[in-house]
């Protein structure tokens, strides 16, 4: 990602200020001391950082739990002192007027928090530009239910056609999705944001390598591996330093103008178009060995296949089919 400026802050935070490791592991998500940590966290941002706070957790039971946790123990009402609290739920219309009303609250200058799930409707396609989404923070690592039989017989799929094992691929998918979430919150040149990643088996290498390099290439030693109070100190820096004008000459140098834009538009239209054909041509290749009653239905199952996942929106497919 080309920027001007650092203008995210990623945090890996492994233990709270009482220095008890946090994690959403099996073994200690039900640990008061974890859930207390993951609260005291969340209220130390938002009374640091202004305007929007997005926190995501691993389920929609682990929420409903640490909710109850957090309200019994006080940390909603303290929170309440610095942002008001919005959450995601199952129902359609109540996210969406609680998304409403979320953007009401940053637009007005009170602030406020939205409690929303790594894999819900919010972390899918909402996004938290500018105001709206100053801090996101992650509270835990989204690894998928492993007793769904749809996920078992891909994960056996994989294993057996690409020999990639089932740890690795469950591993992989919850970082995407963990990197899913964080890209809510930087959605323009101008934008500027924070990133908390609240468990310890984020600072492991094999975990850490797995996040892309947008986010990994603003990951200093220093942001590593870090308690709750040290988290805060850097934010507050961060925040020191992002808060100051923007220099418009620097963000300049790394805008494209119309010019360079076009040409490049043009260059990678050719490129997909020529890719499409190839793989096009492949694929008819390929549905020619079938019986001759499943052709047209292999060519169509593969030409949506096509443009889903090679190509996209670069080219139009009806160009590969007056091709063959």
């Amino acid at each position: 990602m080309s920027t001007f400026r650092p203008c995210l802050l990623p945090l890996i935070v492994t233990r709270g200020r009482d220095q008890v490791p946090i994690s959403s592991k099996f073994e200690s998500r039900m640990d008061a001391a974890v859930i207390r940590n993951f609260g005291e966290l969340l209220l130390d941002v938002a009374a640091t950082v202004p305007d929007g706070v997005c926190a995501f957790f691993t389920s929609y039971s682990y929420m409903e739990i640490v909710l109850a946790k957090w309200d019994e123990w006080g940390i909603i009402a303290k929170i309440f002192k610095h942002k008001l609290i919005f959450l995601e739920t199952k129902d359609v219309l109540e996210t969406q007027e609680a998304l409403a009303n979320f953007k009401k609250s940053c637009d007005s200058g009170r602030g406020a928090v939205f409690l929303s799930i790594a894999r819900g409707k919010v972390a899918e396609g909402v996004d938290f530009d500018r105001h709206y989404g100053r801090a996101v923070l992650l509270f835990g690592i989204p690894i998928q239910y492993t007793q769904s039989h749809v996920l078992r017989a891909r994960m056996a799929y994989m294993l057996d056609k690409y020999q990639i094992r089932e740890q690795e691929f469950l591993v992989f998918d919850a970082l995407r999705q963990a990197a899913q979430c964080v890209g809510r919150v930087i959605r323009s040149k101008e934008d500027y944001g924070i990133v908390i990643l609240a468990d310890f088996r984020y600072n492991k290498q094999d975990k850490r390598s797995k996040l892309p390099q947008w986010i990994q290439q603003f990951m200093r030693e220093s942001s590593l591996n870090v308690s709750t109070d040290v988290a805060i100190d850097q934010i507050k820096s961060f925040l020191k330093m992002l808060g100051q004008p923007i220099d418009r000459i620097a963000l300049e140098s790394i805008v494209l103008d119309e010019t360079q834009v076009n040409e490049k538009s043009k260059n990678l239209s050719t490129t997909a178009v020529q890719q499409a054909a190839s793989v096009a041509a492949e694929l008819h290749r390929d549905s020619m060995r079938l019986r001759p009653e499943w052709h047209a239905v292999s060519l169509r199952l593969k030409f949506r296949t096509l443009s889903l996942c090679t190509v996209g929106n670069l080219f139009n497919m009806q160009w590969c089919i007056r091709q063959l």
